[in-house]
């Protein structure tokens, strides 16, 4: 943003030297002084330290992110709508394409939201598989982390009814669902959630989030090379059909 920009040049140095002093990438710096990029806490902090402007930065990028990732989730909403293909990785829950209803529900209910909120939220959030049984359904591909699927409902029930609609949509011809065991040991993304949609022209976007913060990556290159992260999870994960068959010995249990 121009106040970065303006900081910068009044302690008179180039992209160069604050790249020096913070260790940051200068095109990362670049990008967040054109707005392109709103960065993260630490990136403020260290700026506030070079800069000598006390917690100022820290306290803007607080009041920043929640608009961003606002606006952000509304722009990733639009081009979902629009996506021919979409790769999903989850660290700790079900894909909301995924969810039965009780699961929506608790998993939404857990945001202290009120009645009419959490009954809109959930019809919205069921609406969008809407996408899976279209004339040209969408193609999905999902990479599940094995704690996404220990974490079960309140309801034995209805975590098992969870379990089995997995199961069932998995074996639709349009679906691929894949297990990253425990097994595999650590990975990239462990923490959060990696989403990339592919356009009807071959355009990709990729979208990362975490419990309170997402990020739209538009940049080719940027989506490029999370689609090469993709490609590890998928390379570390079960195959589809030993995917499967670990879901099933869950149900078991």
């Amino acid at each position: 943003m121009e106040e970065l920009r303006r900081l910068r040049e009044e302690a008179g140095m180039s992209l160069g030297d604050l790249s020096e002093a913070t260790t940051y990438d200068r095109s990362y710096l670049s990008k967040l002084e054109r707005g392109e990029r709103l960065g993260d806490f630490d990136t403020a902090r260290r700026l506030d330290e070079v800069y000598g402007t006390r917690r100022m930065l820290q306290n803007l990028w607080l009041l920043a992110k929640d608009e961003a990732y606002l606006g952000r989730y509304k722009q990733f909403m639009r081009v979902e709508a629009e996506a021919s293909v979409r790769f999903e990785y989850s660290a700790s829950t079900i894909p909301g394409l995924l969810q039965t209803e009780a699961y929506a529900r608790e998993q939404l209910g857990t945001g202290l939201l009120s009645e009419d909120k959490l009954e809109r939220d959930v019809e919205a959030r069921l609406n969008r598989q809407a996408v899976l049984a279209r004339a040209i359904p969408l193609r999905l591909r999902v990479i599940l982390d094995e704690s996404a699927l220990r974490r079960r409902l309140k309801d034995p029930s209805a975590w098992n009814r969870q379990l089995e609609h997995l199961v069932k949509m998995a074996e639709l011809p349009n679906i691929v669902v894949q297990v990253l065991p425990f097994g595999a040991g650590l990975q990239y993304l462990l923490g959060g959630s990696l989403t990339i949609l592919g356009m009807p022209d071959g355009v990709y976007v990729a979208y990362l989030e975490g419990s309170t913060s997402g990020e739209l990556i538009e940049e080719p290159a940027e989506v490029e090379q999370h689609k090469l992260f993709y490609d590890q999870l998928r390379d570390a994960a079960l195959p589809p059909a030993e995917s499967l068959e670990f879901i099933r010995n869950l149900i078991k249990d």
